[in-house]
């Protein structure tokens, strides 16, 4: 029986912290148990592009694990998950999950949930895109995994950057069948996107 209250949670040094920050935060609103793993560029992007500290980053985490604890319960397909986000992703860490030849433990946990099977979604941030990063994402779908880049949602009629972010993780989080109360829905939450009534 899988334990569907668990989510990994990995954070790479992309630009778009705010990302694994906001998805940390559904989880723990929604009930959802998160294990986190993020890199030293992780924490460096954490000081550029937030006030918050290292400790109150990992405080939104129920369980935190260090990038070479290769032999941490996440790296093992016996602990069972929904899967893993790896909010943000950068194309390194894409290119390195890709190619299977993993060296830390954010890239092993990708790789495991990969071959047992499960949901792995990875909010790509990079643009422009070359050839080899297309052929990469390619290889991944074909391996299962969802590329899912944070993409504003403009019929979500935005007023702040966090309406933004908050839209681009809710429907990450949709991908794992978790529905989190801040994701505005077209033909539901939103009075433009609704069908007329017959």
């Amino acid at each position: 029986m899988v334990k569907s209250d668990r989510l990994i949670v990995g954070v790479s040094g992309a630009s778009g912290i705010v990302y694994g920050i906001r998805a940390l935060a559904a989880l723990r609103e929604l009930g959802v148990e998160s294990h986190m793993v993020a890199s030293k560029a992780a924490e460096m992007t954490l000081h550029y592009e937030t006030g918050e500290s290292i400790s109150e980053f990992r405080a939104g985490a129920d369980h935190v694990y260090r990038m070479p604890d290769v032999g941490a319960a996440i790296a093992s397909g016996s602990f069972q998950t929904r899967g893993m986000l790896i909010a943000p992703c950068s194309v390194r860490t894409m290119s390195e999950i890709a190619s299977g030849v993993t060296s830390s433990l954010l890239t092993r946990a990708a790789d495991v949930v990969l071959k047992e099977r499960r949901r792995l979604v990875l909010m790509l941030r990079e643009t422009p895109l070359h050839l080899g990063h297309l052929r990469t994402m390619t290889a991944l779908t074909e391996m299962g995994a969802i590329i899912c880049p944070p993409m504003p949602a403009f019929y979500a009629r935005p007023v702040t950057i966090d309406d933004l972010v908050d839209q681009s993780v809710g429907r990450a989080l949709d991908l794992f069948g978790l529905d989190w109360e801040a994701t505005r829905r077209w033909g539901e939450d939103l009075e433009g996107g609704r069908r007329p009534a017959r």
